[in-house]
């Protein structure tokens, strides 16, 4: 059995339906002199990030965000031995071969964690694929009403001479540490994210608590979550008010790095894409302190 990591690969729904996996045994020996043949081997492909951890442990095997080469784990069955491994001076064509051996069994769990540079957080319908799907060649499904986004998203921003790899996470709900809405499920691959980008939509009223809110549900996962460096953007600038609130919101949380951003008109854009490059190269050193929210 052999694992294969595919970077085209994004999701590990292909594994949904088909959970066991099984290579052939090696094949019997045979007459004439042939030896049985080794069983075929099976290829499994997962996609970047991808945990392997083992079913009943739970201890980690492999990390395939940091090691991406084939990963051979289990080892098939050998053919058996044919007739002539038995010829000898008094038995020119014996009539016994072996038969093949059958291969090694073990159940394993497979996560995936994605791999990206910045990770767009928020509550549901802030703006997070709209500004992946401006940014990058991605094209996340996008609708007016909550959860649209149920699988994560990547795309590459081409930022200057480099790529950063984007992920629109699905929108999180207070209580989404304790499994309310989409729960935990997608606060691991935030994880993996060098920074975060918390996205709020200046359109609803509760505006100047989204940002507390996701907050607080990072730190009852991660503390690593809310240490990571992050910006945090005022979306839908182009709606009436929104330029009032996002004064209001930059009052409300002086020591953050807040932006105004509009999708639809581009105003803030440029600013922003700069702004994420920065993030990228941020030393660990700078990282933003633990705050206290209200």
């Amino acid at each position: 059995m052999i694992f294969v990591v595919r970077r085209n690969l994004r999701t590990l729904a292909h594994l949904r339906y088909k959970s066991s996996f099984k290579a052939e045994n090696g094949r019997d020996g045979e007459g004439s002199g042939r030896y049985g043949r080794q069983g075929a081997d099976v290829c499994i492909p997962l996609p970047p990030g991808t945990l392997l951890k083992d079913g009943k442990t739970g201890e980690l095997i492999r990390d395939f965000g940091k090691q991406e080469k084939d990963f051979v784990f289990l080892k098939g069955g050998n053919g058996g031995w044919g007739n002539i491994h038995f010829k000898s001076s008094v038995q020119q064509a014996p009539r016994r071969a072996l038969p093949g051996k059958e291969g090694q069994h073990r159940l394993l769990r497979v996560e995936l964690q994605l791999l990206a540079d910045i990770g767009f957080v928020g509550l549901p319908n802030a703006g997070k694929s709209s500004l992946l799907n401006h940014f990058t060649n991605a094209r996340p499904k996008i609708a007016p009403y909550p959860f649209t986004t149920k699988i994560p998203n990547l795309g590459v921003l081409s930022l200057d001479d480099r790529d950063i790899i984007l992920a629109d996470i699905p929108g999180l709900m207070e209580g989404a540490s304790r499994g309310v809405g989409l729960g935990i499920r997608f606060l691991k691959h935030i994880a993996r994210t060098t920074a975060l980008a918390f996205l709020i939509d200046l359109s609803e009223d509760t505006y100047q608590e989204a940002f507390s809110i996701v907050y607080r549900e990072f730190a009852v996962f991660s503390l690593e979550l809310i240490q990571k460096p992050r910006v945090l953007v005022g979306t839908k600038l182009d709606m009436p008010g929104a330029a009032d609130r996002l004064a209001q919101l930059k009052k409300a949380y002086p020591e953050e790095k807040v932006l105004g951003i509009s999708v639809f008109s581009g105003v803030g854009l440029p600013e922003l894409a700069a702004c994420l490059g920065t993030l990228v190269c941020t030393n660990t050193s700078n990282e933003p302190e633990e705050i206290q929210i209200p």
